[in-house]
């Protein structure tokens, strides 16, 4: 089976401007305040969970989904994502860099002879060392945390 992979185009910096031109075009931007985005991302957060409530544990690339689930998977996703990048840009977060950033912490939090094939919360594998260089590059998050 050949690997997944998401196509190169549009990027982040595409979309954020795509969703501006959009927003500016309905004269919205007078809403997109930065705590109505947030609150607008989890609402859609909300949507693409119920998709999956009730399912018990879903295998990976949705085989017991049918085209349609897949096809409201992929807008309220897209959803999702779109709320994220226009929360990034009203609060100018410039995503790709922060991505970068938070996977060179993580790589610090989780080291692979240390967590390979576990998932317990970074502090379980934190030394003194570790521990300081974790909190000089900021607080914990996302991306391989339980």
């Amino acid at each position: 089976m050949e690997e997944f992979k998401f196509s190169e185009n549009p990027s982040l910096e595409a979309i954020r401007k795509l969703q501006a031109k959009f927003a500016a075009d309905r004269n919205w931007d007078q809403y997109h305040t930065p705590r109505n985005l947030l609150l607008a991302l989890v609402g859609e957060v909300g949507e693409l969970a119920e998709i999956f409530q009730w399912k018990g544990e879903v295998k990976e690339g949705l085989p017991d989904f049918t085209d349609k689930e897949k096809e409201h998977v992929g807008q309220e996703m897209s959803d999702v994502l779109v709320y994220l990048i226009r929360l990034a840009d009203k609060c100018n977060i410039d995503l790709p860099s922060a991505v970068e950033k938070k996977m060179k912490q993580n790589e610090q939090k989780y080291p692979v002879d240390k967590v390979y094939g576990k998932s317990d919360k970074y502090t379980a594998y934190q030394t003194t060392e570790n521990t300081s260089k974790v909190l000089e590059n900021g607080e914990p998050g996302a991306c391989g945390e339980t």
